[in-house]
C-alpha cells in the first residue's frame, strides 16, 4: 500500500517510468523502502550530489575508467569485476580529460573485442551526455530518460562521478 501512494505522488513521467521498471524488474519493495535521505529531503529537493554522497557512503566508487587505447576486451573484464555497465573513457596521459563514455552494450554489438580499441567504439565526448553535481535528481531522470541512456558522467569542471539510472531510481 505504501508503494502504491508513493508512485501516485509522483508526477506521470516518473510514475510511467518507475511503473514500467517495477514491472521489468519488481523494484516495487525498494520504493517502499527508500533511504533516509531521499525522505528527509524529498524527491523534488535531491540532486545529483545525493547520489553520489550515498554510493561513497556504500563504500561504491562513483567511477571507474579505462582509456581510449585499451582494448574493449580489457573494459568488457573492468565492468565485469566491478559489476558496472559503463566506464568513463580518459584521454591517453597522465591528466584525466574525458574522451567519452563506453557501455557493455556498445561492446556486446558485435566486434571483436580484443582486437578493438576502446576509442574505436565508444561515444564520444562531443555526444556524451552529462549532468552537473547540483543537477536535480528529477532533472536527471528526465534527461536520461528522454535520451534513452543508463549512464551519465557527473562533470563541475573535472568528472566527479557517475551515475546510472539504477542509482536514480534507488533514490526515489
Amino acid at each position: 500500500m505504501q508503494a502504491l501512494v508513493q508512485v501516485q505522488g509522483l508526477t506521470s513521467l516518473q510514475g510511467a517510468v518507475l511503473r514500467s521498471s517495477a514491472a521489468k524488474q519488481n523494484i516495487m519493495p525498494r520504493v517502499a523502502s527508500s533511504s533516509s535521505s531521499a525522505e528527509e529531503k524529498g524527491l523534488q529537493n535531491m540532486t545529483v550530489a545525493d547520489v553520489l554522497m550515498t554510493k561513497r557512503e556504500e563504500k561504491v566508487s562513483s567511477w571507474f575508467w579505462c582509456r581510449t587505447t585499451d582494448s574493449a576486451h580489457e573494459a568488457a573484464k573492468n565492468m565485469a569485476k566491478n559489476n558496472i555497465g559503463s566506464l568513463v573513457v580518459l584521454k591517453p596521459g597522465d591528466q584525466q580529460y574525458i574522451a567519452g563514455i563506453i557501455t557493455e552494450r556498445v561492446i556486446a554489438q558485435g566486434r571483436s573485442s580484443k582486437y578493438t580499441k576502446v576509442g574505436e567504439i565508444m561515444t564520444d565526448e562531443n555526444k556524451l551526455i552529462t549532468v552537473a553535481e547540483d543537477t536535480n535528481i528529477l532533472k536527471a531522470m528526465q534527461l536520461m530518460t528522454d535520451h534513452h541512456i543508463r549512464h551519465a558522467p557527473v562533470i563541475d569542471g573535472n568528472i566527479v562521478g557517475m551515475i546510472s539510472i539504477v542509482d536514480v531510481f534507488e533514490q526515489s
